[in-house]
């Protein structure tokens, strides 16, 4: 099993604590909480991943944020 170190979005220090982390694990991306590491993690395809960052570099999430 491989994996690479966490990364922290830049966006999580400073806000209160709402933490998000990414790192590369095998061939998929695995997202968590920082805040609570031992809740579990997502995985999702490279393929699943570029397809999120696109909409969301797009704004095509920024809906969810206001209701």
């Amino acid at each position: 099993m491989q994996h690479s170190e966490w990364i922290m979005s830049s966006r999580s220090t400073g806000n209160g604590g709402s933490c998000v982390e990414a790192r590369r694990h095998n061939d998929m991306i695995e997202v968590r909480n920082s805040k609570n590491p031992s809740a579990g993690s997502v995985l999702f395809t490279t393929e699943e991943w570029d397809s999120f960052l696109f909409g969301a570099k797009r704004g095509e999430f920024d809906r969810l944020l206001h209701g």
